[in-house]
């Protein structure tokens, strides 16, 4: 069925930027909202942003509005992470997220759930 597969993590330096990818396969991927979220060591999942099927994003901390983008391509089935500045605060798995009614900020609201990858910043 439906599947979603993180890649893109890695060790990178305070300050540097990264770039995730989400892959979707099955069903209609235009029809689903996508999310990200991040786990960090020790901390509870928490949302980092969101995009809905029309391309609309979501975020709620300005930290996360001012270093990173979402965005879709729907002619590929992927969904992207653009993060820059990174901070060691950042450390955390990321999963990409999909939703078949709406983007929101908490993890019901989303159906299906990649593995996540994940990404550390050494400072």
């Amino acid at each position: 069925q439906v599947q979603l597969v993180e890649s893109g993590g890695g060790l990178v330096q305070a300050g540097d930027s990264l770039t995730l990818s989400c892959e979707f396969s099955g069903r209609a991927f235009s029809s689903y909202a996508v999310g990200w979220f991040r786990r960090a060591p020790g901390k509870e999942r928490e949302f980092v942003i969101g995009v809905s099927w029309s391309g609309d994003s979501l975020a709620d901390l300005d930290s996360i509005k001012s270093r990173f983008t979402i965005s879709r391509d729907n002619s590929k089935n992927m969904v992207y992470l653009q993060m820059n500045s990174l901070k060691s605060e950042d450390t955390a798995v990321y999963y990409c997220a999909a939703s078949e009614d709406y983007v929101g900020n908490t993890a019901h609201e989303y159906d299906y759930w990649g593995q996540g990858t994940p990404v550390t910043v050494s400072s």
